[in-house]
């Protein structure tokens, strides 16, 4: 935004003859007043630190908001600006501020993919936990395919299923999406298959969305081929009949090998996390590799 004509509050309003009004320094350092817009907004979006320091040497107030409640701190994590997020946060910046969408530092730090900023975030006393559903951290990283960050917040202990009434499970966003690396990493880490979007599975996702390699993935990991939607409908009924994802379906009707019942039974008795147990068991390579579908 063109900051000419904008006082220090970033206000649009200008005085008699076009002249800008003077602002006091008690409006400049007034916590948390709005504002459209400021330098300090810009140079953290843009990653600018010696003007960001520059700013907050002189006194700008690192919890200035916009209209709707954006921090200098929302627009460097969604810049990916991982220096300036840390300047930030190390003087005095609100890590759970939120936004009128209700954005958090964290869910502009998944927009990004940038695991520098999560990672500052988390170490400052983020919350995993998003104060409204209408913006979750880990379902942004799966819808836009940062595998890192979906690593990131499952080790530190963020729902690896929580279920959103309008977005289902992060699995199914990826799914939904076709991020095929987090679907992985999602299910390597014990997302639960066949929980999606109310009735519809990850695997109608997948079907929906004509993905060879979603679909041998979700039933590779035990994704139920037999589940109906709210339309009483099967995955395999969501494909045309002779297109190859068809005939993969096809050839999956069957019944499970013992080897692949085994196989699931081991991976639902470890639950979450269960790549990092499985790689620390005392079993040969080969057999671990099994296990984790390598």
């Amino acid at each position: 935004m063109d900051e000419e004509g904008m006082n220090q509050n970033g206000s649009k309003s200008q005085g008699a003859g076009g002249q800008v009004p003077a602002t006091t320094p008690s409006e400049v350092l007034m916590r948390d007043f709005v504002s459209d817009w400021s330098p300090l907004h810009d140079a953290s979006i843009h990653g600018r630190l010696l003007a960001l320091k520059k700013l907050i040497n002189q006194g700008s107030d690192v919890n200035l908001v916009t209209a709707d409640h954006v921090s200098p701190l929302h627009e460097a994590c969604l810049g990916g600006h991982a220096a300036c997020a840390n300047f930030l946060l190390k003087h005095g910046a609100k890590v759970n501020g939120v936004t009128v969408d209700w954005h958090t530092p964290l869910f502009s730090a998944c927009v990004s993919g940038s695991v520098a900023c999560l990672n500052l975030l988390l170490q400052h006393g983020a919350n995993l936990h998003p104060p409204c559903d209408l913006a979750s951290p880990i379902h942004e990283a799966a819808k836009r395919g940062h595998v890192q960050c979906v690593e990131l917040l499952t080790s530190h202990g963020m729902n690896i299923d929580h279920n959103i009434n309008h977005l289902g499970t992060p699995l199914y966003v990826a799914c939904e999406n076709q991020q095929v690396d987090c679907a992985r990493k999602l299910l390597e880490s014990g997302a639960n298959v066949n929980s999606g979007k109310g009735l519809e599975s990850p695997l109608h996702a997948a079907a929906r969305s004509c993905s060879v390699e979603l679909v041998m993935l979700l039933i590779d990991f035990g994704a139920d081929i037999w589940a109906k939607n709210a339309e009483s409908k099967r995955p395999m009924e969501l494909v045309p009949p002779g297109s190859p994802l068809g005939l993969l379906f096809l050839q999956k009707e069957g019944p499970l090998s013992l080897m692949q019942l085994c196989r699931l039974c081991i991976r639902r008795c470890f639950g979450h996390k269960q790549h990092q147990k499985i790689t620390g068991l005392l079993l040969p390579e080969e057999l671990k590799h099994f296990l984790l579908h390598v």
